[in-house]
């Protein structure tokens, strides 16, 4: 068994903060003709897989009380959507893309979050500084994020309006303190409509160290399972 710390909370924010919740079933549908399809597309063995991410790990605390959002593992720091990125990769055999910005977020909880907030309010997009040069190469997408304020973070917005991901399969997964996806996947349906997007994993923060068995599993059953 692998050791490994883990600090929770920014995904999602519900564990700290109590500002998330489930909204209900209705959050977590899908249509399920739309479902079917796409999870038909994403079952070829043969599809070439990219797991991209945003991740921001807080610096501050050091265990669950703290309310930051990382994973200790082997002396390095992960964000917990990296983490579980780390995992798809691994299982699919696909290629790690990470989600940066020009800008750098504050590491400590309050700060971030409150920072969170006020770029959301705002509707600011945060310019990104990484960009996918062989797009056309890819037929799987998984596109990972953690839960901010019932929300995917803006950087994730930004991402979308660069990308056309026409004929594509596209896999959201997120990490999150309890409000899993709140209504992201619709709207990523929303911002890529003629790609084919599949409803992934929501993991909750504290259970981000031991998902690797629950991954493997959800990517089995879509056929994406290679390692």
């Amino acid at each position: 068994m692998k050791k490994v710390c883990l600090i929770i909370g920014i995904a999602g924010l519900a564990a700290a903060t109590s500002l998330c919740v489930p909204k209900g079933g209705k959050a977590e549908t899908v249509e399920a003709s739309a479902l079917k399809a796409a999870e038909t597309s994403a079952s070829s063995t043969d599809s070439k897989v990219l797991v991209a991410y945003f991740t921001w790990p807080e610096t501050d605390g050091v265990d669950a009380s703290s309310g930051a959002s990382r994973v200790v593992a082997h002396g390095k720091v992960y964000g917990n959507t990296e983490y579980i990125a780390g995992m798809i990769a691994e299982a699919t055999g696909g290629d790690l893309f990470a989600i940066k910005t020009e800008r750098n977020y504050p590491g400590s909880h309050k700060e971030l979050i409150d920072e969170a907030k006020r770029e959301a309010e705002a509707g600011e997009h945060p310019r990104l500084v990484t960009h996918i040069e062989n797009l056309k190469d890819y037929d799987v997408i998984f596109v990972g994020y953690p839960n901010w304020w019932y929300d995917m973070p803006m950087a994730i917005y930004t991402f979308f309006e660069e990308y056309d991901f026409s004929g594509k399969t596209v896999i959201p997964f997120c990490t999150h303190g309890g409000s899993r996806f709140s209504r992201s996947v619709e709207t990523i349906t929303g911002m890529e409509k003629n790609a084919r997007v599949v409803r992934g994993l929501s993991v909750a923060g504290r259970d981000v160290p031991e998902a690797r068995q629950t991954v493997r599993n959800w990517l089995e059953k879509q056929n994406l399972l290679k390692h």
